[in-house]
């Protein structure tokens, strides 16, 4: 329901300033009890979509939506929740440009789903879109996900090897099939890291950071019919804080830095990444 109400104010069907519909309404529109509504609307007022969320009144749609999950008041947010707006934002802009630091790019290609569906039904139309991915080389020994106790280290890589290859597959695949459907310059560019990033990073439009630690935990898997331990991180978990340009020195000196460090590796110490086993 979350969802759904999000897409909603993300695509302009609810307005800023406008009210939504009353608890009783939303209830019966979607079938579900009252209380799974405030709580949808709960979350969408988290992430700073809904402003006047109480149970005597509508909530109403924030003034700026597009700008709510930024800015040095902004809390930080599970990636889930963060990454998607923000992204779709993003797309708004004439030239998209968006380079990200991570593990395996699956919070980024979920993302990416909600600005490529506002395309296909006609609200967003950029003409071009940069893409820039640094991951983990697969030749080199990872700090994390690993075994516990060492045994099983070449399926936890192979599994982590399959997992970064398939989903930057389908982030290029869906990006790039928009020059065929809608006629967009696109260019997704994949480069391989010496290194096990500790943090994840988004960068968006020149003028928006958005950064994540990867918190480490331990975790069963099953191998062979047997339980395997390992240190892994969840990143669509991980807590996401935004920088935006321009929301003060703190915020503009750390998305600068940020692009900074992004191109330093780019250009330096990485190199050619190419998404296959």
């Amino acid at each position: 329901m979350a969802d759904e109400l999000r897409a909603r104010i993300r695509s302009g069907a609810l307005r800023p300033g406008e009210r939504m519909p009353t608890q009783a309404q939303l209830a019966h529109e979607f079938g579900v009890e009252r209380g799974a509504v405030r709580q949808a609307l709960r979350i969408l007022q988290s992430e700073r979509l809904l402003t006047n969320v109480s149970k005597g009144s509508p909530a109403t749609v924030a003034p700026d939506p597009d700008r709510a999950l930024t800015g040095p008041q902004t809390p930080p947010l599970p990636t889930t929740v963060a990454l998607a707006p923000r992204i779709a934002a993003a797309f708004a802009a004439e030239h998209v440009e968006i380079d990200a630091v991570c593990l395996t790019s699956v919070s980024l290609t979920l993302a990416i789903g909600e600005p490529l569906r506002q395309i296909h039904a006609g609200r967003l139309k950029p003409a071009k879109v940069d893409v820039r991915v640094l991951l983990p080389s697969r030749d080199i020994d990872l700090a994390f996900p690993v075994p516990v106790e060492g045994r099983g280290d070449d399926w936890v890589h192979d599994r982590w090897l399959a997992m970064r290859n398939a989903q930057g597959q389908v982030l290029r695949h869906n990006l790039l099939a928009l020059r065929a459907t809608h006629g967009i310059d696109v260019r997704v560019t994949f480069r391989a890291l010496p290194f096990t990033p500790p943090v994840k990073l988004y960068l968006l439009n020149n003028t928006e950071a958005l950064f994540a630690y990867y918190t480490l935990m331990r975790r069963e898997a099953e191998i062979d019919h047997e339980q395997l331990e390992m240190y892994d991180a969840q990143g669509t978990r991980s807590m996401l804080f935004s920088f935006q340009q321009g929301h003060g020195q703190r915020d503009t000196t750390f998305v600068e830095q940020s692009h900074l460090w992004f191109n330093a590796l780019w250009e330096t110490i990485s190199s050619e990444l190419v998404l296959t086993s």
